[in-house]
């Protein structure tokens, strides 16, 4: 709360000095996160909930622009799935388990990974026990995700390489036809890179297609 403060004095000074008024929703807000808090933490904050607000959110004075948003009591959404897996015990393995279900190449799996595993090398040697086991945990799927991206730029590299090639064999091809490329897997791709060296023109092209559907 005392950076909070420190902030809003600062942007105070640089709109009297610019000679004009620091509007209210223009100061930073304030999140709290904590694992738990006990019912006399946030009474003796004299915390609220507000009704358009999620559970587990509690705000304080409207004049101190801050909330305290306590991580075990909010519901099991996507939404807050980033913010549980900062909790503790139970809710942080729930949170992982929801992690893991998404699709491999969900980008929120992704981001979600890659901020974590970030907030890890900050960390350094100071991690607390707690950091340490929650990157043991997600360890699986870091190294599941790294295996994927490094699949994928395997699949986009030969898509650049057979469009290259048969732009300089047949000349300029439809978007139609480079949509369909791009939706190939590796190993059809890879038997596309062989057989256009076949081709003279883009109707060769289409009865390749015709002849390597699903």
């Amino acid at each position: 709360m005392l950076k909070l403060l420190e902030v809003r004095g600062v942007l105070k000074r640089e709109a009297k000095r610019n000679k004009t008024n620091l509007q209210e929703t223009e100061t930073p807000k304030l999140w709290i996160l904590t694992p738990t808090a006990s019912p006399e933490i946030l009474s003796g904050f004299n915390t609220t909930l507000e009704t358009d607000s999620l559970p587990g959110i509690y705000y304080l004075g409207s004049a101190l622009r801050t909330a305290i948003v306590v991580i075990h009591q909010l519901p099991r959404t996507n939404e807050t799935l980033w913010i549980r897996m900062l909790g503790r015990g139970t809710v942080q393995k729930q949170a992982i388990e929801e992690l893991a279900e998404l699709a491999p190449s969900h980008p929120f799996r992704r981001i979600t990974l890659e901020l974590l595993y970030n907030l890890q090398k900050h960390l350094g040697v100071n991690q607390e026990p707690e950091d340490k086991e929650i990157i043991m945990r997600l360890a699986p799927l870091y190294q599941q995700d790294r295996e994927l991206a490094v699949q994928e730029g395997k699949i986009e590299g030969e898509i650049l390489l057979i469009i290259r090639q048969l732009n300089r064999r047949i000349g300029e091809i439809p978007v139609s036809l480079i949509e369909r490329i791009q939706k190939l897997p590796l190993d059809k791709l890879e038997i596309l890179g062989v057989e256009l060296l076949d081709f003279t023109n883009t109707d060769d092209l289409e009865a390749w297609f015709n002849q390597n559907q699903e």
